[in-house]
């Protein structure tokens, strides 16, 4: 199971949010780049990035952000936020981005999501974000009108394979991960699925830990880790099987 530190990009600084509130916002660095740096220097084999911006402009807005981030770190990163159409993915993919995440996209032009999918394949990855089980779009501003279940197997039948679950309504507040809701997406969708949204200590890497086998691939983490409520480097080992 990867633990996957998460850099959260605004105007080009490393943010992290408020339940995905755009005016609740904590500025933890100017120069996201560093803070990848650090991330993988203390054993992050994989970053988890957004671009705020983009997903509020349904565009890319800070490509030049990752493309530093890039010449920083050696390893993979993965990027949402704003990438709604086919160049938007080619041109995110030449910069080197590993994998590409799309949302909002696979709510409002699923063909487009299936198109990706058949092309880049395992490059792909979809990201339901969901307020009470029911999908959010547009920088989590807007009802996408339909529930999280319903959506990810939508989505494994246009050839998702890897899904990120987030909790809206723990993103950012520390008051734990949900592991539920996580595995009963995994479970019926038949994806991979990467936890996201609340994460809060070493217990809730345990307990994902635990239900690995049910599906779950991973975990994003974001404000435990800024704020030192998590230490990464133990995570990973409990997320190797290494730690206790």
């Amino acid at each position: 199971m990867l633990i996957i530190p998460a850099i959260d990009i605004k105007n080009g600084k490393c943010v992290r949010l408020f339940k995905g509130d755009f005016a609740q916002e904590t500025v933890f660095s100017d120069r996201p780049e560093e803070m990848a740096l650090k991330w993988q220097n203390a054993g992050a084999r994989f970053l988890h990035l957004v671009d705020l911006d983009g997903a509020l402009a349904k565009k890319p807005m800070n490509l030049d952000t990752v493309e530093r981030i890039l010449h920083t770190v050696d390893i993979p990163v993965e990027l949402g936020g704003g990438i709604r159409s086919l160049e938007n993915i080619e041109d995110v993919l030449a910069l080197g981005v590993d994998r590409v995440i799309l949302g909002s996209v696979a709510v409002q032009e699923p063909a487009l999501v299936k198109e990706a999918c058949r092309k880049y394949e395992n490059r792909i990855v979809l990201g339901i974000d969901a307020k009470d089980g029911i999908v959010a779009v547009d920088g989590w501003g807007v009802s996408g009108d339909v529930e999280a279940g319903d959506l990810a197997k939508r989505m494994v039948e246009a050839g998702a394979r890897t899904i990120i679950y987030t909790d809206i309504s723990r993103d950012g507040t520390l008051a734990g991960v949900n592991v539920e809701a996580t595995v009963t997406l995994a479970k019926e969708s038949g994806a991979l699925v990467i936890a996201s949204g609340g994460v809060n200590s070493l217990e809730d890497i345990r307990r994902l830990k635990a239900v690995e086998a049910e599906g779950i691939c991973g975990v994003i983490v974001g404000k435990s880790i800024y704020t030192d409520a998590l230490d990464l480097q133990d995570a990973i080992e409990i997320a190797d099987g290494e730690g206790s």
